[in-house]
């Protein structure tokens, strides 16, 4: 679950940048398919908070 929240984390920068034209054409291709996420790429965040916690959660130690 770590992988995936950091894999979320990831692409919740690449959605900023995509969102603010800092990327070129990949930022533009990203924003065609997913431009709710350029638009607020915070819910990609809290997703990856919500997958770390769970990963936390059951984690068995």
């Amino acid at each position: 679950m770590y992988f995936v929240a950091a894999v979320l984390a990831v692409l919740s920068g690449l959605f900023y940048a995509a969102g603010h034209h800092e990327i070129g054409w990949i930022g533009t291709a990203m924003c065609q398919y997913g431009g709710i996420f350029c638009d607020s790429p915070v819910l990609v965040l809290v997703g990856a908070g919500f997958a770390a916690a769970w990963g936390m959660l059951v984690s068995v130690r």
